[in-house]
C-alpha cells in the first residue's frame, strides 16, 4: 500500500504545485485486485463518522491504527490540497444484526475525503456493489454523502454505482451538488459502456461535473479517466497501450449552473413523439452486451431512419461525407431489462458501426472506422427524462464541442465530425423499472482509469501494484 501511495504522494504534490484545489484518485489504486474475505481484512481500517472532527495526521492512534489515514491525511495537509482515495473500512457486528456476516464484520469498499487541513471531511460505502466484490458488504441503505467547500457542493459515490438512482442521481436530483466526485475501477465495454464514453455522457446527462479516476490497468481493459462538465469533456485521457498513468489538470465552473453554456432542461422524448416515423426498409435482431437489440442498415449515404423495440421508436436523419465501402452502419433500439453483471432497466437509441459487412457483426467491439458523417440527428420516444448522450469517434475518442443536445430531445451534430464515427447513442436509465436491490453482498466493479484534481480539477491514472 506505501508503495501506490508512493505514486499518489507524487501526483498529489504536482497537482497541488498546478493550484488544484482538489484531487481524485482510482478505486482500488491503494490495495489492489483479486482479494477474499479472508486476506483482504489485514488491510482495512475502522474508518471513523466524519462528525468525530478527526485530523489522523496529527492524532493518527485516536481510533486505533490507521496508517493509511494518517499518510492520506498528511498528504492533504502538508500540500493545503483536497485529496480523496479509496480504502477499506471495518465495521464489528454481532448476532443481535440479523444482516452481520459469519465472520462477525462488516468489510465496505470506501472512498474517503481529507480537506486541506487533513481533516477528515466525508466517508461513502459504496451501495451497489459489482459481481466480483464479494469481499465486501453493501451498506444496508445508500449514504447520500455530500460537502460544502468554498469552490462548489459536492457528493461522492464510486464506479457500479453510477448506473442506479441510488445515491448517484439522488445526489443531483435531491441534493444540488455541483460536483461528484467518482474513484473507479471501469472495465471498458464497447460499444457504450467505455470510461470515457459513459463518464462524460453522465455528467452532460445529468447537469453536473464529474470528476472520474479510473484505475490504469490495460491488461484488464481498465482505462479512460477524464474531468467532465455539463457541457463535455474539459480533459481525458484513454490510452490502451501504456502502462503508465496520467495526471489532468482541469478548471471547471465550481457552480456549473451558473455558468453560460449551461444546458436548459431537456424533455428527451419531445421531439420523436411529433414526428412520423420515417420508412424502415428491413429490421434484424443482434446483441449488444447480451441486451437483444433491434437494427436497421443505413443502405444510403444520406437519408431518414426508423427503427422501434416495444414503446421506444429511434428516429434518424444523416448524412456520410463518404460511406466506405467495407462499412456498415447500422440504427439500433434496445427497450428492456439488461440482466448480465447486474439488473437494470434501459432504453438505448443508437447509430454505430458495425464490425464488418455482415449484419451479424452489428453491435460488436469496433475501435476503428473510416466513415466521416456531415450531419446526423438522433432521437427517440423515451418514457424517462433520465438520457445520456454519446459520441465516439474512430480510436475511441469523444467529440466535445461537435454536437449539441437540444431542449426537444434531439442530439445533433454541429458540423462535420473530426474523425470517423463509431457511435452517437441516446443511453436512457429507466430506473422506476429496476428490480429491487438485493441486500446482500453485492459484486464489485471492473471498469476504468485515474485520478483528478480541481481548482477546480485534476485526474491521474495510475498503475495498482
Amino acid at each position: 500500500m506505501n508503495k501506490n501511495i508512493d505514486v499518489l504522494e507524487a501526483a498529489i504534490k504536482t497537482a497541488a504545485k498546478q493550484g488544484a484545489h482538489i484531487i481524485v484518485t482510482p478505486e482500488d489504486g491503494i490495495y489492489g485486485f483479486h482479494f477474499t474475505r479472508e486476506t483482504l481484512y489485514p488491510y482495512l481500517e475502522d474508518i471513523p463518522d466524519p462528525l468525530v472532527n478527526w485530523v489522523p495526521c496529527t492524532d493518527p492512534e485516536r481510533f486505533g491504527h490507521a496508517p493509511v489515514q494518517e499518510r492520506l491525511s498528511c498528504l492533504a495537509r502538508h500540500n493545503s490540497i483536497y485529496v480523496v482515495a479509496n480504502i477499506g473500512d471495518k465495521k464489528p457486528c454481532n448476532h443481535t444484526d440479523p444482516r452481520c456476516p459469519m465472520d462477525g464484520r462488516y468489510q465496505y469498499n470506501t472512498n474517503v475525503v481529507f480537506d486541506s487541513d487533513g481533516k477528515l471531511v466525508a466517508r461513502y460505502h459504496k451501495f451497489n456493489l459489482f459481481m466480483s466484490e464479494q469481499q465486501f458488504d453493501s451498506p444496508k441503505e445508500p449514504e447520500l454523502v455530500t460537502w460544502n467547500t468554498t469552490f462548489g457542493k459536492f457528493g461522492i459515490f464510486t464506479c457500479f454505482d453510477i448506473l442506479f438512482h441510488d445515491p448517484a442521481v439522488a445526489l443531483v436530483s435531491k441534493l444540488g451538488v455541483d460536483t461528484i466526485l467518482f474513484p473507479t475501477a471501469w472495465m471498458n465495454v464497447l460499444p457504450h459502456l467505455t470510461a470515457v464514453e459513459f463518464h462524460s455522457a453522465w455528467a452532460m446527462g445529468m447537469g453536473v461535473n464529474l470528476l472520474s479516476a479510473n484505475t490504469h490497468l490495460p491488461a484488464m481493459n481498465m482505462t479512460g479517466s477524464g474531468i467532465y462538465a455539463p457541457d463535455g469533456s474539459q480533459v481525458y485521457h484513454y490510452d490502451a497501450e501504456s502502462k503508465s498513468g496520467q495526471l489532468l489538470v482541469a478548471d471547471l465552473y465550481s457552480h456549473p449552473s451558473l455558468s453560460p453554456t449551461y444546458l436548459p432542461a431537456v424533455n428527451w422524448s419531445f421531439f420523436a413523439k411529433t414526428i412520423e416515423p420515417f420508412p424502415v426498409s428491413d429490421t434484424f435482431t443482434e446483441l449488444i452486451f447480451f441486451d437483444e437489440f433491434t437494427f436497421s442498415p443505413l443502405t444510403r449515404e444520406a437519408g431518414n431512419l426508423t427503427v422501434c423495440q416495444k414503446d421506444l421508436c429511434c428516429h434518424l436523419n444523416y448524412r456520410m461525407m463518404e460511406q466506405q465501402g467495407d462499412e456498415v452502419y447500422a440504427l439500433g433500439a434496445f427497450d428492456g431489462l439488461h440482466e448480465i453483471e447486474g439488473k437494470y432497466y434501459l432504453q438505448i437509441c443508437t447509430l454505430l458501426k458495425c464490425l464488418t459487412t455482415d449484419q451479424q457483426t452489428c453491435g460488436q467491439p469496433v475501435i476503428t472506422a473510416h466513415t466521416y458523417f456531415d450531419a446526423f440527428s438522433l432521437s427517440g420516444t423515451f418514457s424517462t427524462n433520465y438520457v445520456f448522450p454519446e459520441v465516439l469517434l474512430s480510436g475511441i475518442h469523444l467529440a466535445p464541442g461537435e454536437f449539441q443536445v437540444l431542449n426537444d430531445g434531439q442530439l445533433i451534430s454541429l458540423n462535420r465530425t473530426s474523425k470517423p464515427l463509431l457511435t452517437v447513442t441516446l443511453f436512457g436509465r429507466w430506473y422506476d423499472k429496476d428490480p429491487p436491490h438485493p441486500q446482500k453482498n453485492s459484486p464489485g466493479c471492473s471498469e476504468l482509469d485515474g485520478l483528478y484534481l480541481m481548482p477546480i480539477a485534476l485526474l491521474f491514472s495510475l498503475v495498482c501494484f
